[in-house]
């Protein structure tokens, strides 16, 4: 195999029968593919079977030339199904408030080159994010939003998304409501993450009151936006023990870094085309 060899994802989902592996692999088979991972789920409760191949191809071999071998197979087994090259990355744009611990991950990983994606802009409705959009060269969109002009602010945000063509919006900590209208418009393409107190200290100063209650374990969930707010099919969760000992200062910052970590795991296995949704909720392939 060849380092510079294309390198392609399939992901398919389909009613499960047998042949499915079989077929898909004959039809990689002649055309030259080399598979190198294949990960497989069986859901025994709903029937449905997913399956993603990473597979390289003979140089010069394009992605249209699989999705031909690959069509009839995916005909005959009633697939839902994509194809992609891996050496184009998912266009994802960043939304954050005044925290920006998710935010300077996310920068940080694409900065140096591991994480999968192209970072095409930052959407904040505060200024303190400004600066780490200044650091590494991002573009930077102010827009405070208030009752009055929250409509206006959709608006121009479902504007940059299709004008820039963006594959993921990713809130990193953006404390503002998404609209159904935005929320229904890009199914499976919004992640979201939040504290793991939810529903129990919901509101302001969770940390504090988590504190207060003696919580011992704090921890992160990455999830799909959907209408229902906070409840979308989860991606990635993070957790860690703490102990009285832990003072309220001291729960912030281990939750902080572990809604950092969560998130960025889950906007990875997104762009690494690894995230099924599954209903309500997701088989995530590692």
């Amino acid at each position: 195999m060849l380092d510079n060899a294309p390198c392609y994802v399939l992901k398919l989902q389909c009613p499960d029968r047998p042949g499915i592996v079989a077929g898909v692999a004959s039809a990689l088979t002649r055309g030259g593919g080399n598979i190198l991972e294949s990960a497989q789920f069986d859901d025994l409760k709903t029937g449905l079977f997913f399956m993603r191949v990473c597979f390289t191809a003979p140089e010069g071999v394009p992605l249209s030339s699989f999705e031909d071998l690959i069509t009839p197979v995916a005909n005959a087994f009633g697939m839902d199904w994509s194809l992609h090259d891996q050496a184009v990355k998912p266009r994802v744009l960043i939304m954050v408030s005044k925290f920006d611990h998710c935010l300077q991950n996310l920068a940080y990983r694409w900065h140096i080159g591991s994480l999968p994606a192209d970072i095409v802009g930052i959407v904040s409705n505060h200024e303190e994010a400004r600066s780490c959009a200044s650091h590494y060269g991002l573009p930077f969109h102010y827009w405070p939003v208030t009752k009055e002009n929250k409509e206006e602010r959709e608006a121009q945000l479902i504007d940059l998304i299709d004008k820039e063509n963006i594959d993921l919006v990713v809130l990193a900590r953006y404390m503002q409501v998404l609209s159904n209208d935005v929320c229904g418009r890009y199914p499976g393409r919004i992640i979201n993450i939040h504290h793991s107190f939810l529903p129990a200290f919901k509101g302001a100063a969770p940390y504090s009151r988590a504190h207060e209650r003696g919580v011992k374990l704090i921890g992160a969930t990455a999830h799909y936006v959907t209408c229902d707010l906070d409840e979308g099919p989860i991606i990635e969760q993070h957790a860690e023990r703490v102990t009285h000992a832990n003072s309220i200062s001291e729960f912030v910052s281990i939750g902080r870094d572990i809604e950092a970590r969560a998130l960025s795991r889950a906007v990875i296995s997104h762009c690494e085309h690894r995230v099924f949704i599954n209903g309500i909720k997701t088989v995530v392939f590692s």
